[in-house]
């Protein structure tokens, strides 16, 4: 069976992409992938017949840095360098804009990606923590539903913390999942928040951002309590916090599988990891 070339990928391959996404396990629903193809772009390669078998994308965060992400190629077509050929002309299309590319690896994924350029920063891990048997402690005066006139706050917490502009993304993660839209304030100023969203399979809470690493707790664990009808949520936690690792362990869950943060063309990102607790997902930043 013979492959077309490689073609631009838009909105309309939102359901081709979520059928890749599904056949891995990929937690992504339609949701995440007709707003990522809708703010971003990158590469698709269909058989003869017309069926998409690899993608790979890229998520423009303002002018310094995009995310590149959905690196995937159906199981009837791996080992035929299809997710190498995708990613090279992603990285390029990527640095073309005069942006730095960044990326979330899997351990496989991470001896690819260092082979064409990328280098390591920091880790995190997933983990999966059941809902319905645990109990979540009260969320303290401090951390409450995030409003409308909170939002230049937590934009600008946010860009502190992952050191590009992703309002656009922060407020689509509010809609999608507003009980896990929390904020952290301390006399009257904002100093966290969470977001969360809907899966394919099970929510995922994250983006978690705080000044300090009690009142990311405090946030991750409230959004957590807001899930009640749901039996378990996805964690992406840095590997950092290991006493917050400890918590959700006590509490039943279990880590499934590591992740690199990594960036091509530089020794560090924009990020400052001592701001972030949770990230938003790998297919995201």
């Amino acid at each position: 069976m013979q492959l077309r070339a490689a073609r631009p990928i838009g909105p309309g391959d939102a359901e081709a992409g979520l059928r890749l996404s599904r056949l891995v396990g990929w937690n992504q629903n339609l949701a995440d992938w007709c707003e990522m193809l809708r703010r971003g772009q990158g590469r698709a390669i269909e058989s003869e017949e017309g069926l998409v078998v690899a993608t790979a994308l890229s998520l423009p965060y303002g002018p310094d840095c995009a995310w590149v992400s959905m690196v995937l190629v159906d199981p009837d077509w791996r080992r035929r360098g299809l997710a190498t050929q995708l990613m090279e002309q992603v990285v390029a299309d990527v640095e073309q804009t005069g942006r730095t590319a960044l990326l979330d690896a899997t351990p496989a994924g991470r001896e690819v990606y260092r082979q064409i350029g990328f280098r390591d920063t920091w880790g995190f891990s997933r983990w999966k923590v059941p809902l319905r048997a645990a109990a979540f402690p009260e969320a303290g005066a401090d951390v409450r539903a995030l409003r409308e006139p909170d939002w230049p706050a937590v934009a600008a917490l946010d860009l502190r913390a992952f050191g590009a502009d992703r309002l656009e993304l922060l407020r689509h993660l509010a809609g999608r999942m507003p009980a896990t839209a929390l904020v952290s304030a301390r006399e009257g100023r904002i100093c966290g928040f969470a977001l969360g969203r809907d899966g394919v399979n099970i929510p995922q809470v994250g983006p978690v951002v705080s000044e300090r690493d009690e009142d990311g707790e405090a946030l991750l664990l409230a959004a957590l309590g807001r899930l009640g009808a749901a039996d378990a949520a996805y964690v992406d936690l840095l590997d950092r916090h290991r006493g917050l690792a400890e918590r959700l362990e006590r509490l039943g869950g279990a880590r499934e599988r590591p992740f690199t943060r990594m960036v091509r063309g530089r020794d560090r990102g924009f990020d400052q990891p001592g701001m972030l607790v949770a990230v938003a997902g790998p297919e995201l930043g």
